[in-house]
């Protein structure tokens, strides 16, 4: 049931994808936002990547020769136009890509991110895991970060979005500083709750805490082909 004067979000399952073409899904959804005779829906992109290290648009551009280590490990490489540093996506790890007109909730970008911390907070809090916000942007538990967030925002339209680690393989941090923050870790539900948590578990507690913080109605949509 949709309710007066909520908006609504659909949410979309891409699956496992690479990381390329969530890019540009992502392009197709923010082009509809733009184009006046699209009935444009806010949409909430769900997938899981192949291994890949992406990098932000802050300070100095990450070095060639840091890049092809990293793709020797056997991951892909992206620089992109979201904020933030550089953070790893991969195989049980949940991404999710908000593209919404924050025209419909709130105008405001330090609004948007305080909302997407306090969903994954929230979420975490349902699975009886404390977690909190810290001077450095993306969701904690204690000195470790369990979810990255770094998004890209143009015209009130969001982009890129978080990366909740659930039954990751955590080795693949080893190999970089995580968001470019020295002295701190990475965890994940794994390891906090002691046993295997996949993305399908967890999925909808998230998505609870999503339609919780953004005061919305959530609705399952399919993928829109070719637009």
């Amino acid at each position: 049931m949709m309710s007066p004067g909520k908006p609504t979000v659909k949410i979309v399952n891409l699956g496992r994808v690479a990381y390329h073409s969530a890019l540009q899904i992502q392009q197709q959804y923010i082009r509809q936002h733009f184009d006046s005779s699209s009935q444009t829906p806010n949409t909430l992109l769900l997938c899981e990547h192949d291994p890949v290290y992406t990098t932000g648009i802050r300070r100095a551009p990450y070095p060639a020769k840091e890049e092809q280590r990293l793709k020797d490990l056997g991951a892909e490489f992206f620089r992109t136009n979201r904020g933030g540093l550089i953070t790893f996506h991969g195989p049980g790890q949940m991404v999710c890509y908000p593209i919404l007109n924050l025209g419909c909730f709130k105008k405001s970008v330090r609004w948007y991110v305080h909302k997407l911390e306090e969903t994954v907070i929230t979420m975490c809090a349902k699975f009886g895991i404390k977690a909190s916000t810290s001077p450095d942007t993306g969701v904690w538990v204690g000195n470790n970060k369990i979810c990255a967030i770094g998004i890209h925002c143009g015209r009130y339209i969001t982009s890129h979005g978080l990366g909740l680690n659930c039954n990751t393989d955590m080795s693949w941090f080893d190999h970089i500083v995580p968001c470019g923050i020295k002295g701190k870790g990475v965890t994940s539900l794994n390891q906090e709750l002691g046993r295997d948590v996949t993305i399908e578990e967890a999925a909808p507690v998230l998505l609870q805490a999503f339609s919780e913080q953004f005061n919305c109605t959530l609705c399952k949509a399919d993928f829109l082909q070719n637009q």
